[in-house]
């Protein structure tokens, strides 16, 4: 049982320094600012430390921001997949000194399906305030526009890449969505789309439900939920398009 003097002592450490902003950025290219409110944009713009998935495209990124600061006068450091507990801490140093870090991944929000989620953690260990900023999540817009179970559902990431384990946690998930009444969501590496299409089409019974999102948020964006047997007649060309699968049975 924790006392209530150590949440106490917790708290105010927690006012002391400087908070872990976890900033949204857009899932595709050519996306209007106006996809995140005003008032990210300007909490954004007051942050000049970042800790990224990609240091180059976060760059892009805080461009599209309008990040009033010069980019070579920011502080921009590189989150690797794999890191120690002493290398997190590290990185999170200048909270401690009262500044605020941003964090930004590769795509959408930031500690889903991303790295980020380690050093998220260990600022939770350290007490440290941590504060995600509205933005879009291609796994929940693709989960709201497909009609399938929203209110149980599972996130699988990425599926094996060899044909017979692919083919085999393809069946696992669908048999699971039968028992369970759950959605199975799943992305795969664009490049490789069309071989995960072709495997739930030639895997999955004719009456299953698969939703395809593609694209979300871009220009050519398409959200489709048909039947594995509607499917099978005509396939969409998902060829190095981010791509979230959405199952239900």
């Amino acid at each position: 049982m924790v006392r209530r003097a150590d949440l106490g002592t917790q708290f105010e450490h927690r006012m002391n320094n400087g908070t872990l902003y976890l900033i949204p950025v857009p899932l595709a290219d050519n996306v209007p600012l106006g996809i995140v409110s005003p008032s990210v944009k300007t909490l954004v713009g007051g942050i000049t430390v970042f800790v990224v998935e990609n240091a180059k495209t976060a760059r892009q990124w805080l461009k599209w921001y309008e990040h009033p600061v010069e980019m070579r006068k920011l502080t921009i450091i590189e989150l690797k997949e794999v890191e120690g507990r002493k290398a997190l801490a590290a990185y999170l140093t200048p909270l401690m000194e009262g500044k605020n870090i941003g964090v930004m991944s590769e795509a959408g929000c930031p500690g889903i399906a991303d790295p980020g989620a380690n050093l998220v953690r260990e600022a939770h260990r350290l007490g440290i305030r941590v504060a995600p900023l509205v933005g879009p999540s291609s796994i929940l817009l693709a989960l709201m526009a497909s009609g399938l179970n929203g209110q149980h559902f599972c996130f699988h990431g990425y599926l094996p890449v060899d044909r017979i384990p692919r083919a085999k946690a393809i069946t696992t998930l669908e048999q699971r969505s039968h028992r369970d009444h759950e959605t199975q969501v799943f992305i795969e590496t664009p490049y490789r789309n069309s071989a995960m299409i072709d495997a739930l089409v030639a895997t999955c019974n004719s009456q299953t439900l698969l939703c395809i999102a593609t694209d979300v948020t871009g220009e050519n964006e398409m959200i489709a939920t048909r039947t594995i047997g509607e499917w099978q007649k005509q396939l969409p060309d998902l060829d190095k398009r981010p791509t979230v699968f959405l199952l239900q049975a």
